[in-house]
């Protein structure tokens, strides 16, 4: 073991880098769908013995000033980086196949480009822990503030990416997942990067090997967090609606040639016929549902122009209410003669009453960069790029975000596709006023891959950070309903058509982690470097 540890420490140029690249790979075992949650350990512990190896200067002013060892520590984390997210984010290249012909040239670009830039932040975070760094058991401390700082600055930066940070490692899992509710997810990453690195203080160098204080903080630690979360889940009652059914529709539309506007009857007759289904819940069909939900967009037209399909809907409907995704469409000036007018179009979910009027709309307001809008549109068109989805322009996105108004339902979170793993999207103002979040989405750009899991995955955390029960319809999978602790009350499986029946759970006293979003990271990261402080002082 030592010898090992003393190899990759001492180790240099583009060995070291090949290491941290390695390591990275290891650690995306620790995501969805494989939820082997003690692989992160392996990216971090070699990272921390990696950092080792710069050997820190003894100098406080001399330290900073070491533009060298600063340059090797962004070398490392950029190759780790790199390493992890290609090897949790190569399912994006099946997005890149939908429609080969005009992509397929793109995409070793999304593969390997977005985890080039996402790696950066990686970097980022070991430059700042090689400035903390110090002997003995403070470095674990100094990467896990490093490392929580630079995840939350990939999350927030340039319209953010969580997707996949280390608190996953964590937050995968339903028991650990709970301290959620107190910490959010970029508290995870904090508890994350600490727990899981500091079993590299059990071997290093002598001054390392000789303080082991990290780690039993670390081990005290994660048995505070089981404890925590199964008292949580023990104690939490399974509590519902009592009037309420919901009914999710996952049509398993393919993401190809079928879904063109041509097709409109055949998909539109099948949406009905699927939603129409007995069930156990729901002997008699939709007479005992309450509310359906439909994924994002799935229609090929835009539903609040098309009369026809409005009325074929509202009568399929009986007495329930329809949450749908749709494109909308909304024109801009006047129709005098020879005056341009614009139509701008939007992502939203559109709420449907049997009498077919829309009652309520949500513009999606957190677009997915080339996938609804291109960015530096003007250049890249230049180029012959556009976004992925057929939309002249571009998605506009949403001005505002607000709670949706369903008749029969408490106001809802609306959450369409990836705005799910933005912690931000629930704001706390409106939290008191909610009681439940609508996730509608399609994954069905990536196949039966990793991708639409670990989508999943992240949202799920939502409904443990807002205390409000996640009702999820994606196109082809993974369609779900989750309590507000975060537990699976069932689930269609990725790749099926089929419809979910489920009581509607109740909200519970909104946690810590809504109520003040921002208050444990920062503390955490604040009260660490004031310890890392504290001990460097006293040296």
């Amino acid at each position: 073991m030592l010898s090992l540890v003393h190899a990759i420490t001492l180790s240099y140029g583009w060995r070291r880098n090949v290491i941290a690249f390695c390591a990275g790979i290891a650690g995306a075992l620790a995501l969805a769908p494989i939820h082997f949650f003690p692989a992160v350990a392996i990216p971090l512990v070699v990272s921390v013995w990696l950092l080792d190896g710069l050997e820190p200067a003894k100098r406080f002013h001399s330290f900073w000033l070491d533009t060298s060892a600063l340059k090797q520590a962004a070398l490392i984390g950029w190759c780790l980086g790199f390493g992890y997210f290609v090897a949790s984010l190569w399912w994006l290249g099946a997005a890149f196949l939908v429609e080969a012909e005009e992509f397929a040239w793109a995409l070793p670009f999304g593969v390997a480009g977005l985890p080039a830039i996402l790696a950066c932040f990686t970097a980022i975070g070991f430059v700042f822990a090689r400035l903390l760094w110090s002997d003995g058991s403070a470095r674990i401390l100094a990467l896990a503030i490093a490392l929580g700082v630079s995840e939350w600055l990939r999350g927030t930066l340039f319209t953010g990416f969580p997707w996949n940070t280390f608190g996953m490692a964590l937050g995968g899992n339903l028991l650990l997942a709970q301290v959620a509710s107190l910490v959010g997810l970029h508290g995870l990453t904090f508890l994350a990067v600490f727990i899981f690195a500091s079993p590299a203080v059990l071997a290093g160098r002598k001054s390392a090997r000789r303080s082991s204080s990290a780690f039993v903080a670390a081990c005290a630690l994660f048995v505070a967090i089981t404890l925590f979360g199964s008292l949580r889940l023990w104690s939490a009652p399974d509590e519902y609606h009592p009037a309420l059914r919901i009914r999710i529709m996952q049509p398993n539309t393919p993401q190809d040639d079928k879904f063109r506007p041509e097709n409109k009857e055949q998909i539109l007759a099948h949406y009905i016929a699927l939603t129409a289904r007995k069930s156990a819940l729901a002997p008699n069909g939709l007479s005992d549902i309450t509310h359906v939900i439909w994924p994002e967009s799935p229609f090929p037209f835009i539903l609040s122009r098309d009369p026809e399909a409005l009325s074929r809907i509202a009568q399929s409907l009986g007495r329930s209410v329809l949450i749908t995704g749709s494109a909308r469409a909304e024109t801009i000036g006047s129709a005098y003669p020879g005056e341009i007018r614009k139509v701008s179009y939007y992502n939203s979910i559109q709420v449907l009453t049997s009498s077919g009027m829309i009652a309520d709309t949500y513009d999606k307001v957190h677009l997915v960069p080339f996938g609804e809008y291109l960015p530096l549109s003007g250049l890249l068109e230049k180029i012959g790029l556009r976004q992925f989805v057929h939309i002249p322009g571009g998605f506009e996105p949403g001005v505002t975000r607000k709670l949706l108004q369903v008749p029969g339902l408490p106001q809802a979170f609306p959450l369409v596709c990836y705005e799910a793993i933005f912690p931000e999207s629930l704001s706390s103002d409106l939290r008191n006023s909610a009681g439940l979040i609508v996730n509608v989405t399609n994954d069905g750009w990536f196949g039966p891959t990793f991708g639409p899991y670990q989508h999943l995955a992240q949202a799920r955390l939502r409904s443990i950070e807002s205390g409000l029960p996640f009702l999820r319809a994606a196109n082809t999978g993974i369609s779900a309903i989750i309590d507000s602790y975060g537990r699976t009350i069932d689930q269609l499986a990725l790749g099926t058509e089929g419809v979910l029946d489920a009581r509607l759970p109740l909200a519970i006293t909104p946690p810590l982690a809504i109520q003040f979003p921002f208050l444990a990271p920062f503390s955490l990261a604040l009260f660490g470097l004031l310890i890392l402080l504290g001990l460097r002082w006293r040296r």
